[in-house]
């Protein structure tokens, strides 16, 4: 008996209860196990594979001799445009040809849908079909009338455990969801809100306004975190910060904070003083390896630097109706004049903001006005954001029909490498050189003044060239300089750009002595706002001397850092590339970097 059910239809059980007859399937279905559905293809003249075969020839045939057309058409300077009858027959048959293999194609799939199982239909080719139905339902253990309330069989389970019953069984199989990880509350109030933030009432980002206390709403967001997700947060720290210098600027929504150890390198000699440099870092070899190249800068008579430039960017993206109407504007926020005037703008945003420059680059009808001004002590990417509204703001009465995209158009450009910084800079620019005698390369660096020369003209500049690098003519000055930005309190993601620095290096003193020197043309950095409020990354800027502003010179702090983070990459350069130079990367980061531990025995 061929039969496809679905689950018990309870009008059609109540009706088997009452005596009454059901509705016992309809004769189509008989008629289409005698004789087969028809198919679209049957209406073809041909088989369908010979079919198929004919309009795919018919396509490719067809498009070649287009194409070829065209071809000829594009060398002979015809236009396209021009057809004549055999192009337009070829035309009018590849559409043919492109209707039919849709058609096909789109036919097949209908019948793939068509030809799929019904899970909720049932046909039964047996006259006594409801009697089949209720010896169905009643071996499965479902009663067959509406209102009875038979159980089905219990599942087996563990001797002394309550037996459980089939449903209850597969839906704790299907789904095994985490048990909520709960922590007794110090009172009944505070498990009342925890509650309300699991179940949404409460938005998690409000318990601060809420309570008025930091540090007990993230405690409180920490507890419906780990209720929510079944996962503990054992290891992540809570007590111990002052959540409330980060309300508002810092971070949105804490949970706790993460630890990571602070090394010191140093003393670093530059430009006369010393500095003890402190990086935030979990890199093993790294504090270390910098620390090196600190002692031999230091023996051979300290580091000299120079700033080249101090200027933070930011650049606005606007458009016009026309092409003409951008270089329009190009040309009066260049004019000399004009510029005076738009400086008295921007500098009214801050009384440190002092504009410098517009760089302007034109896309079409597109205008991008790069803006460039001095921030004083603060890293100041907020400060010239509201000078270039000023700005943008009078300009629309010279321009109504200035229309402004964004604040930022990635012309000027903020976490991202870009050839503009490279060549233009961003924030401090600064070149930072040292000679190393020829007695410190060997008996510190442990290699000679020729082999450093050759590694780094093969490895920094040839190597970085073939790697189609951008401001990357280095070894690893990214490393010190997010391990110097993250224990400072500086923005991390600006490595990106801050990391931009070519490594020179050449023997001098008829071959004797080493000089080296970095070049780093976009390092941007800050001594007030943002992360350096913070108590851990304050002390570590007062460390260094250039904790807060600087009273007597504005922005002097912000630029002693940045020839610090210099400096700091100067050392790091020398040291790897000595140890590179010297075969010693690989046995360094094993002393280091990894654990003296035999894996094996442990195992075993």
């Amino acid at each position: 008996m061929d039969v496809r059910r679905r689950p018990a239809n309870p009008i059609l059980r109540e009706k088997a209860d009452a005596g009454e007859q059901l509705i016992k399937p309809h004769k189509s279905h008989q008629h289409q196990q005698q004789h087969p559905p028809m198919k679209a293809s049957d209406a073809l003249p041909l088989p369908l594979h010979l079919t198929n075969g004919l309009f795919f020839t018919i396509f490719f045939s067809v498009m070649y001799f287009l194409l070829s057309r065209w071809r000829e058409k594009i060398r002979n300077s015809i236009p396209l445009h021009v057809v004549t009858l055999s192009e337009l027959v070829a035309v009018l048959s590849l559409i043919a040809s492109v209707i039919y293999l849709l058609g096909f194609f789109g036919i097949g799939f209908v019948q793939t849908l068509i030809s799929r199982p019904n899970p909720d239909g049932w046909d039964v080719e047996d006259e006594n079909t409801e009697q089949f139905l209720l010896q169905e339902d009643s071996r499965s253990g479902t009663c067959t009338t509406l209102g009875c309330a038979v159980p089905p069989p219990p599942v087996p389970s563990a001797k002394g455990l309550p037996k459980i019953s089939q449903p209850a069984a597969k839906a704790a199989m299907a789904v095994e969801k985490p048990a909520p990880l709960i922590t007794p509350q110090d009172s009944e109030e505070d498990e009342e809100i925890i509650k309300s933030v699991v179940s949404g009432k409460i938005p998690s980002y409000s318990l601060e306004s809420k309570l008025g206390d930091c540090k007990k709403a993230a405690g409180i967001r920490r507890e419906a975190l780990q209720r929510i997700t079944g996962k503990s947060l054992e290891g992540l720290p809570l007590e111990g910060f002052d959540y409330e210098s980060i309300l508002g600027q810092c971070c949105e929504m804490p949970v706790g904070y993460v630890q990571l150890p602070v090394g010191i390198a140093g003393p670093l000699l530059l430009d006369g003083r010393e500095y003890m440099v402190p990086m935030a870092t979990t890199e093993g070899c790294l504090v270390a390896s910098t620390n090196r190249g600190c002692k031999a800068i230091m023996a051979s008579g300290g580091a000299t630097s120079m700033l080249l430039r101090d200027g933070m960017t930011r650049a606005p993206v606007v458009r016009f109706a026309t092409a003409k109407r951008a270089a329009e504007l190009k040309f009066f926020v260049e004019e000399p004049m004009n510029f005076e005037t738009l400086s008295v703008v921007f500098n009214k945003s801050s009384r440190f903001a002092r504009l410098q420059s517009i760089q302007c680059a034109i896309a079409g009808k597109n205008l991008y006005m790069r803006f460039s001004c001095s921030t004083g002590d603060a890293m100041g990417m907020n400060m010239v954001s509201k000078g270039v509204q000023n700005v943008l703001d009078y300009l629309q009465t010279d321009f109504p029909d200035m229309d402004v995209i964004g604040l930022s158009g990635n012309f000027c450009a903020d976490k991202k490498p870009a050839a503009v910084n490279w060549i233009e800079g961003r924030g401090k620019s600064v070149v930072c050189e040292a000679i190393i005698k020829e007695e410190i390369v060997k008996k510190v660096l442990k290699t000679e003044v020729a082999a450093l020369v050759e590694l780094n003209m093969l490895k920094n500049l040839t190597g970085s060239a073939m790697a189609g690098s951008l401001g990357g003519f280095n070894a690893h000055a990214s490393n010190i300089v997010s391990a110097v930005y993250i224990a400072t309190g500086q923005d991390p993601a600006q490595n990106v750009e801050s990391s931009h620095c070519i490594t020179m290096m050449e023997a001098v003193n008829d071959g004797k002595d080493l000089h080296v020197s970095v070049s780093m043309p976009s390092i941007e950095v800050g001594t007030v706002g943002g992360g350096t409020k913070l108590a851990s990354q304050s002390a570590c800027l007062n460390l260094l001397r250039v904790k807060g502003a600087n009273k007597e010179e504005a922005g002097a702090n912000a630029r002693l850092l940045a020839t610090v983070v210099a400096g700091s990459v100067l050392a790091g350069e020398l040291s790897l590339m000595s140890a590179i130079s010297a075969g010693q990367l690989v046995s360094s980061h094993m002393k280091y970097n990894r654990s003296s531990k035999d894996v094996t025995k442990v195992a075993s």
